[in-house]
């Protein structure tokens, strides 16, 4: 019997140096084009209230912050009961399959390690006219000892200036997570209720556009923001995922045995897969 080897992505020493500087790196075409059109349907799905999400319990909290909002289209509506579909992964096997993508693992192995665990999945659709988030710090939220957590933004749509893609200030990376955070002043462009770091010099920013099917890979410490997406007739969906060496303590999120392990081992306990037949990749 043949046993056919997976041959992995690599990166190059220019990309992984622009990683370790600047605190992002876009990688285009990581998405088949088949890949990318089961996540395009999926989310056009979603949106349109085509899946059955009977089984997911929607906080109270969380439902009556929906109720609250008024005036909002059919898939904001949507997008605010589930609140951006957090932990779909949990869920529906889509979500899981691309958070455990073996390419995007590729790349995570290069920039945090070997070792590879997943912490979080979430599903922005962003219609036209939504707001963004302000400048934030990811690992203000996630935290990890040692602290390795790192983004993964899988662009569903062609993502630009326009309709809100990430902007980030480079380098940011090497600096400590602040503590000073408040509810944003512009709620034109930032969404309401979500809070943003003070004090940052947004003459630094640089934006990150990025094509359907490429992958914008961030540090936790990496300040960014997204703005209001400005179009009348562009989404811009996105899958982020959220991963961290897997020899990182959490108490994120019900702590490390809630949390898949992705690739090669760890001495802390961990989740297995709930729909896929998986196991991880070995170390070499």
């Amino acid at each position: 019997m043949t046993t056919t080897v997976r041959e992995k992505f690599q990166l190059s020493i220019d990309q992984r140096r622009f990683y370790g500087q600047n605190g992002f790196l876009t990688v285009d075409g990581l998405l088949s084009p088949e890949e990318l059109a089961a996540l395009d349907q999926h989310s056009s799905d979603l949106a349109e209230n085509k899946i059955d999400l009977s089984h997911v319990k929607v906080p109270e909290w969380l439902e009556e912050k929906r109720k609250a909002v008024k005036g909002t289209s059919p898939q904001q509506d949507i997008e605010n009961k589930y609140f951006r579909f957090i932990q779909f992964h949990e869920h529906l096997e889509i979500h899981e399959r691309y958070l455990l993508h073996p390419r995007i693992l590729d790349v995570l192995e290069a920039l945090i390690g070997p070792d590879v665990m997943c912490l979080q999945s979430m599903l922005f659709l962003k219609p036209p006219g939504q707001p963004g988030q302000a400048y934030h710090q990811d690992s203000f939220y996630i935290k990890t000892a040692p602290d390795t957590l790192c983004g993964a933004w899988i662009a569903i749509d062609d993502a630009d200036e326009d309709n809100g893609c990430m902007g980030f200030i480079p380098g940011s990376n090497h600096e400590p997570i602040y503590e000073e955070v408040a509810n944003p002043e512009n709620t034109d462009d930032f969404k309401d209720g979500l809070a943003e770091t003070q004090g940052v010099d947004s003459n630094r920013e640089v934006l990150a556009p990025v094509n359907a099917g490429g992958v914008v890979f961030f540090h936790g410490h990496l300040l960014h923001r997204s703005r209001r997406n400005s179009t009348k007739d562009r989404f811009r969906r996105v899958y982020v995922c959220h991963y961290a060496n897997a020899h990182s303590y959490t108490e994120w999120g019900g702590g490390n045995e809630k949390h898949i392990l992705a690739r090669g081992g760890t001495h802390l306990p961990h989740a297995r897969t709930r729909f896929m037949d998986f196991e991880p990749e070995p170390i070499g």
